[in-house]
């Protein structure tokens, strides 16, 4: 089939055409029905050349099949081909971005989750692309969805939840093992949601809290602990130093503050304590 796809194949045939006609005009005064076929084989002639030239965008390539075998990779950039007897198949060479729909999983502890994800991919090798697959882009995307559920089922719930990015390069490697003889090249696939059913959201909530609920209390405990520790060496440390107890009793009726509301009432002095303490340690001796 002959026809004029880009703007180099349309200024060529306006050229050639264009060229027929002057060439012709002569012939067509003197005999117009002569002149006519000239012109007309002249036209089909630029309308075959122009519609032979094809231009490719620098990210494609064009896999070039004569007579139905394959022929050549022409591209990126302008080419010529033999028109009705080429055929041509453009091949988008940049990376593909595509969706892993929502995939139902029971994973290895019987838990079922609902998982989704997208596939990074590149056409590596055009002529195996075409020849060896008929659809590319359908063939990876139902690849990718069954390795998907395969790494997800021999997995617990908790190894998913916790290795995404573990997983996703298991599934890419499943992948790019069947691919690569594709012509196709794996750049990467990334897990993004993880549905679980609600009252399995609620038990993770639960535990989620009862395990907050037990670190608060081994943190309280272990301040109570340092706290007695600490106390039991103030202890020893105002009973072997004289005047300690006062000193401390000093700073205890400071800190009750200067208001007339606080009223301290010491029934014996600090110094006869002290005496009869030592009265009492002496009787001992």
């Amino acid at each position: 089939m002959i026809l004029i796809t880009n703007y180099i194949s349309m200024i060529i045939f306006l050229v050639i055409s264009g060229l027929g006609f002057l060439l012709t005009g002569p012939v067509m005064l003197s005999n117009p029905f002569l002149g006519s076929i000239i012109f007309g084989l002249i036209i089909f002639i630029g309308l075959f050349i122009s519609s032979g030239i094809k231009i490719a965008a620098q990210w494609e390539k064009a896999v070039v099949f004569r007579l139905g075998k394959y022929s050549s990779i022409k591209g990126p950039g302008i080419f010529f081909i033999i028109p009705m007897i080429d055929e041509l198949r453009m091949v988008d060479t940049r990376i593909l971005t595509m969706d892993i729909p929502k995939q139902q999983v029971i994973t290895k502890d019987n838990v079922p989750v609902s998982i989704n994800g997208v596939l990074y991919f590149l056409v590596s090798n055009p002529e195996a692309a075409v020849i060896r697959v008929q659809n590319y882009s359908y063939a990876i995307s139902q690849y990718a969805q069954a390795a998907l559920r395969d790494v997800m089922g021999g997995m617990t719930f908790d190894e998913i939840l916790a290795e995404r990015e573990q997983i996703g390069k298991s599934i890419e490697q499943n992948v790019e093992k069947e691919s690569r003889e594709w012509g196709l090249q794996v750049k990467g696939i990334k897990i993004q949601d993880i549905d679980v059913p609600e009252d399995l959201k609620k038990m993770m909530s639960r535990q989620a809290s009862a395990e907050r609920e037990k670190r608060a209390t081994i943190t309280k405990a272990e301040g109570d602990k340092m706290a007695a520790l600490n106390l039991a060496d103030a202890a020893r440390t105002m009973h072997i130093s004289p005047g300690a107890m006062q000193l401390r009793t000093l700073q205890t009726i400071d800190g009750l503050g200067p208001t007339a509301s606080n009223t301290v009432v010491l029934a014996v002095p600090i110094e006869i304590m002290e005496l009869m303490k030592k009265f009492s340690e002496n009787g001992k001796n």
